[in-house]
């Protein structure tokens, strides 16, 4: 759906006004404010950093990059080709949450298969040795989990619950997804699906005519078709219950590293402006400019993959 910045698709302006937000952000631009560290300078000043107390990880989709799983704002992201549903439009269009479940159905198995990767396990070694003390995540996938992260944190939810917006009734996706299987036969055989194609919500995009035969299921308890991956959408506020124990993360830690993130959404980018507040210090690994950048005290314009080799060897890890 590719809904201009000027619509206005609800009556109801207060809605409006959320879905207009939540374009703006979608939409935000982030350029380069700040003039990277030096490289070897970078790690020096990073791996000081971790060996001055457990450090608080906050990750986003460049982390996840090596899986497969496409990030949004790369130079090759999804936002390229593909604008993600706000949650004004899930919530009060009934005809776009039916098209999302339609392209998620044959997305999400894509996602589903994905493993962690090398960063992934990197930082389950770095908790382990007792150098950072957790990892909150923006990503959906599940992978920090799989990977054996011990403090986590999913800031904006995980692909593998569905919740009601009835009667909040929460069912693990593997269950729901047989559930869709068993309505929808022969569906996914009959798609031919690239697998670069499949964004990092988890769907992909599918013509009109095969959204219309995709049959969507109830609710298990009460049988409401208002279902939803227990993921925060653009325009949804994150649930205080997270906020406040990454708040809690961040107090204990002695500093921040962001990894793979441009923080344009303002549930991590606060996370930055908090640490800097305390006085702590943040660094930035990312391959591309950043929101937070000019509040870092170290800036590692670096793939995320090889820094954090480079750390582990620079720490005997």
């Amino acid at each position: 759906m590719t809904t201009p910045l000027s619509d206005a698709p609800f009556p109801d302006p207060g809605i409006n006004d959320s879905h207009r937000a939540a374009l703006r952000s979608i939409a935000r631009v982030v350029e380069e404010t700040a003039t990277p560290t030096p490289p070897g300078q970078a790690l020096e000043q990073i791996v000081d950093q971790l060996r001055h107390g457990p450090a608080l990880v906050l990750t986003g989709a460049g982390v996840s990059t090596d899986s497969g799983i496409p990030d949004y704002r790369g130079p090759r992201g999804s936002l390229s080709r593909h604008r993600p549903m706000t949650f004004q439009e899930f919530s009060h269009d009934r005809a776009a949450s039916h098209r999302y479940w339609a392209r998620s159905f044959v997305g999400w198995r894509q996602m589903d298969v994905a493993g962690p990767n090398r960063t992934h396990y990197a930082l389950v070694e770095l908790e382990r040795a007792g150098v950072i003390g957790g990892v909150v995540t923006q990503n959906v996938d599940g992978l920090h989990r799989q990977a054996g992260t011990e403090n986590l944190v999913h800031l904006h939810g995980d692909l593998d619950t569905v919740m009601c917006l009835d009667c909040h009734h929460r069912e693990d996706r593997h269950e729901f997804d047989e559930r869709l299987e068993d309505a929808n036969p022969g569906y996914l055989e009959s798609i031919l699906l690239d697998p670069e194609m499949v964004n990092p919500d988890g769907d992909v995009t599918l013509p009109q005519a095969t959204v219309d035969r995709f049959r969507m299921v109830g609710c298990a308890r009460c049988g409401s078709p208002r279902l939803k991956p227990d993921v925060v959408y653009f325009g949804e506020p994150v649930p205080a219950a997270r906020k406040e124990r990454a708040s809690i993360m961040l107090g204990q830690a002695a500093s921040l590293i962001v990894a793979g993130s441009s923080l344009a959404v303002m549930s991590g980018y606060r996370l930055a402006l908090d640490a800097r507040q305390q006085g702590k210090p943040v660094a930035v690994i990312n391959g591309g400019p950043g929101r937070a950048d000019r509040h870092a005290t170290t800036l590692w314009r670096t793939r995320v993959a090889p820094a954090f080799d480079d750390l582990l060897d620079a720490l005997d890890l």
